[in-house]
């Protein structure tokens, strides 16, 4: 639509012109259980200032139509100033009253109001999500998060609803079905919230003796749809909560500033979650419908420790514009790592983070679309795209190295005094930057250059020089750079010593900090040091960058990477081979014979569960002649894994979940027949319903599942977990008029949710289909300027990134990519971007094919 691709200029225009005083919006949502019926009445009343009277701005508003706006006593015509995203205003005064009655659209794809229909019993559920620009699809704002304003909101809902806001709803609200809440602290459009519906509700309360001898006390509150509820663990949920709230108040010295909080998990939500205060929404696979690994509950925990981070850096304190998000989600992302190992149970926090959130931030650190950490963000679609790797993981890495360069108490001491100088206003990078400066007594702007405002990942190697005795001479630290991104950055890292230790196990023996600057860097404190079998450096993981390896290293490693006795140094040597696997300088079959050889031992459940997921990817990497083996070779070492794991374990489970992920052979689908029959078990294994559907889509991507079976496990399943599992495996079955429908039901028609097109695109895409894909390469180059037209941000994204072919991985597909990017050079710099890093990772595979096929 015109005008919804609001750019950073319109945006500085309007923060100079305006400061905005107030917002009173009214919803009745009471047409939401009428499927039929597709928008709601939104009325907002808006008070502002204008500092240049007589000057002229716009209010957003996504719509299909609007009723009336009066603007100081004066109606404009609808149709003269509404053009379907925004309301023109002119002739302002100093002070000004906007009042805007339109009827605006529910959606189904979790943008805006999303309305649900739950298939179970057919109860219907509301809830927002407008991160970065949708609350303009619910009611008329200044939708820029510098134009911050108290919130009062009202919603007139079915009587037996349940609704909620980023405020506690006033005394008897919700007699006669409407509900008033009280105005809200100033806070930016896209973080405000509703959700409505006949949800569950728990209740708790969290409390706290304060610093002057008051007693703070925060009511919580925990809720889903009501076919979840049994499911609910709700008492772990308010244990981490509580022991994160514990945490902020002890270190923060600011009290939670938004009085209630509560924590919903809503269905077809696009995100993991949002940090709206007082009511941060959750995806509700966060409740666990079957057994799951210790990992999945250490995500969630970490997952609500990051949107609680927010409410301090983000909620209280938030960016100016778009290209200073990272001063929320970096600090989201590092905090909660940092406060699970702090405050929780899971101790492990920084296995996984070094593991799983790094993983992340290198791929996207190596493509082309890489960027600073603070970003140049032009509009809305370059901030959309912008909730990346770089944003989150590697500006947390980054987060983690200024922490090791400051010290933690400067660091901290640095966040209490921003959140104080800036509460409820807006920042740039300067102001973080100048407290940290106070605090550490560190000049912050070489870091700030090097680190926040360049873009690439360095690799760090060893170098080591021995004397006649066999003794350390000297051991430096060599820093590169890719030549696309040449800067060298300061680390400040540990290098450890590791051989052979009285049980067999490889254990530290020595261990140096040096800070490392330039291309050569001598850690003078190891000279002397007797000879290492492994040499690791960035040991605790305590600087962003690649680990390389010398010689006698790696070999240590491809013979003994199960016996490095420490757990996050283990992690780190498995990160860093996954890396040189990526980068086409080890073979993927070599890597797939490193995950069979010592995986099996991996005490960390979630390394392990990744080292499944590379072990996959590892496959798309080797050359096409030998994958079969490797498949065959993974799909034997996991079922002689899940035979050997302890019972009931979480190990078990991972290994059974990955052997229904490559079992391809007759016998290994008979077993997975047996397992879902019930006329095979495994000791220990309980085959419940999730993971009865696991079993099931394997069946069907090889053709083992007719759509009769599928049919009858809905049947047993029948709700919104098991539609969306319908769906996938209905997709994945190996037809080409399966593959037609699935692609008409995606590309060609909007009649599925966000969920079921998550659904749809996951069960199409099988890299074991790649001759029944073919096809379709050349209808996705042709469709996709259509689909980022016509559809949301959100589904565009979806199938851009989704159906991009990645299995017809040959020169020819890159040739394409390449010659689309040619001819579209005045396509959307969003769509661009997509299409170019999906083009890298493909240029990447066949890199990777390459260097395989040669160790072959």
């Amino acid at each position: 639509m015109p005008g919804e691709n609001l750019t950073r200029d319109e945006a500085r225009e309007r923060a100079r012109l305006l400061a905005v005083d107030g917002y009173d919006v009214a919803l009745d949502v009471r047409s939401a259980v009428r499927p039929e019926e597709s928008t709601f009445r939104s009325v907002t009343t808006i008070r502002f200032r204008c500092s240049e009277p007589g000057a002229a701005t716009f209010v957003d508003l996504v719509a299909p139509s609007v009723s009336s706006v009066v603007l100081n006593g004066r109606v404009l015509e609808p149709a003269a100033v509404f053009d379907g995203t925004r309301i023109a205003l002119d002739g302002l005064a100093a002070s000004n009253e906007l009042v805007v009655d339109a009827r605006c659209a529910y959606s189904h794809t979790g943008e805006g109001l999303h309305r649900f229909a739950d298939p179970e019993d057919g109860e219907v559920y509301l809830y927002t999500q407008y991160e970065p620009a949708d609350a303009r699809r619910v009611f008329a704002n200044f939708e820029q998060p510098d134009l911050k304003a108290p919130f009062t909101f009202s919603v007139t809902a079915p009587e037996p609803w349940t609704v909620l806001s980023n405020e506690r709803a006033e005394p008897d609200s919700g007699t006669g079905g409407t509900w008033r809440f009280a105005p809200t602290k100033p806070i930016s459009t896209y973080i405000t919230a509703i959700a409505a519906g006949p949800y569950h509700m728990v209740n708790d309360v969290y409390s706290r003796t304060l610093p002057d001898g008051s007693v703070l006390e925060i009511p919580l509150g925990a809720l889903c749809r009501k076919g979840l509820a049994k499911h609910f663990d709700t008492d772990e949920i308010f244990t981490v909560t509580k022991q994160g709230l514990d945490f902020f108040h002890d270190h923060f010295d600011y009290p939670y500033p938004f009085g209630k909080y509560d924590q919903a998990f809503v269905p077809e939500y696009n995100i993991g979650a949002m940090e709206n205060p007082g009511l941060v929404t959750f995806r509700e696979e966060a409740i666990f419908r079957g057994k799951v690994t210790q990992a999945s509950y250490e995500s969630r925990a970490n997952v609500i420790l990051h949107e609680m981070t927010h409410m301090w850096f983000g909620d209280l304190v938030t960016m100016r514009w778009w290209d200073d998000l990272w001063l929320k989600e970096s600090f989201a992302d590092f905090m909660g790592a940092f406060v699970l190992v702090e405050a929780t149970r899971y101790r492990d926090g920084w296995i996984t983070f070094a593991n799983r959130r790094k993983a992340w931030a290198y791929r996207a650190d190596q493509l082309p679309s890489t960027h600073p950490v603070t970003a140049d963000i032009r509009d809305l679609q370059d901030a959309k795209l912008n909730f990346d790797g770089i944003t989150y993981a590697k500006g947390a890495s980054v987060l983690k190295q200024l922490v090791a360069y400051v010290g933690q108490e400067a660091f901290l001491e640095g966040a209490r005094r921003y959140f104080k100088r800036h509460a409820y206003g807006n920042t740039v990078l300067a102001d973080l930057l100048s407290v940290l400066e106070e605090t550490s007594g560190r000049d912050m702007a070489e870091w700030s250059r090097a680190w926040l405002q360049t873009a690439g990942v360095n690799s760090l190697a060893p170098e080591v020089r021995y004397d006649a005795e066999g003794r350390i001479a000297e051991l430096s630290v060599v820093q590169e750079a890719a030549a696309s991104h040449p800067e060298l950055r300061p680390h400040r890292v540990a290098v450890g010593l590791y051989r052979r230790g009285a049980g067999g196990a490889l254990e530290r023996y020595a261990r140096a900090e040096a800070d490392v600057a330039g291309a050569r860097t001598t850690v003078a404190q190891l000279a002397g040091a007797e000879p290492p079998e492994l040499i690791l450096v960035n040991d605790e993981d305590l600087t962003y960058c690649k680990i390389r390896f010398d010689e006698a290293s790696l070999a240590t490693l491809r013979d003994r990477l199960g016996d490095i006795a420490d757990p996050l140094a283990r992690a780190l040597c498995w990160s860093a081979l996954w890396n040189l696997t990526r980068d086409g300088l080890m073979p993927a079959r070599e890597y797939v014979g490193l995950v069979l050889r010592f995986a099996g031992a991996e005490t960390d459940i979630g390394v392990l569960q990744s080292l499944h997921q590379q072990a996959r990817t590892a496959l798309d990497y080797a050359a096409p002649q030998w994958r079969q083996e490797g498949g065959r070779a993974l799909a034997e070492g996991a079922l002689r894994e899940l035979r050997s794991a302890e019972p009931g374990s979480g190990h078990q489970l991972a290994w059974a979940r990955f052997f229904a992920a490559v079992a391809s052979s007759p016998s290994d689908l008979e077993l997975l027949r047996e397992l879902l029959d019930g006329t095979a078990g495994i000791d220990g294994l309980d085959i419940d319903q999730e993971l009865r559907w696991t079993l099931l889509e394997s069946l069907a991507a090889e053709g083992a599942a007719p759509e009769a079976v599928i049919s009858a496990e809905l049947a047993r399943d029948d709700t919104a977990s098991g539609k969306r599992h319908q769906v996938r495996c209905l997709a994945a079955r190996p037809s080409p008029s399966v593959k037609a429908q699935a692609w008409v039901a995606v590309v060609e028609s909007n009649a599925l949710s966000n969920a079921l097109v998550e659904a749809t695109i996951s069960g199409f895409d099988q890299p074991g289909h790649r001759d029944l894909l073919a096809p379709y390469s050349a209808k996705y180059f042709a469709a996709i300027e259509r689909v980022w037209a016509e559809r949301s941000i959100e589904i565009g994204m979806a199938i851009v990134q989704g159906l991009f072919p990645r299995y017809q991985d040959r020169q020819e597909t890159v040739d394409a990519a390449d010659g689309w990017l040619n001819a579209h050079t005045e396509a959307p710099p969003a769509l661009r971007r997509l299409v170019s890093e999906a083009r890298d990772d493909l240029a990447r595979a066949l890199r990777a094919q390459r260097c395989d096929a040669a160790a072959g």
